[in-house]
């Protein structure tokens, strides 16, 4: 007997046997668990978006300070000819 065949057995076996109880208050429960992951989740979407504006604000205002753009002058004066 292959093993999908024994999981299959035990799989019928478990059916055709008395069905668990389900406690009362099971969909309450789930309900209540389902919200908290939402919220949870939500939070989480807003607090990453936060931080991603908060970096990009962080980098205009580096940016606009250091302006890394702009070639630096010269440590070191040109040599002076015609003289």
């Amino acid at each position: 007997m292959s093993g999908a065949d024994r999981k299959e057995g035990e799989v019928r076996r478990m059916m055709e046997g008395p069905l668990p109880a389900v406690p009362a208050d099971l969909g309450v429960r789930a309900t209540a668990h389902g919200g908290r992951l939402l919220r949870r989740r939500r939070a989480l979407r807003r607090t990453a978006w936060l931080l991603i504006v908060a970096a990009a604000v962080a980098f205009v205002v580096w940016a606009t300070v250091n302006q890394p753009w702009v070639v630096p002058p010269s440590e070191t004066t040109p040599p002076i000819e015609g003289f």
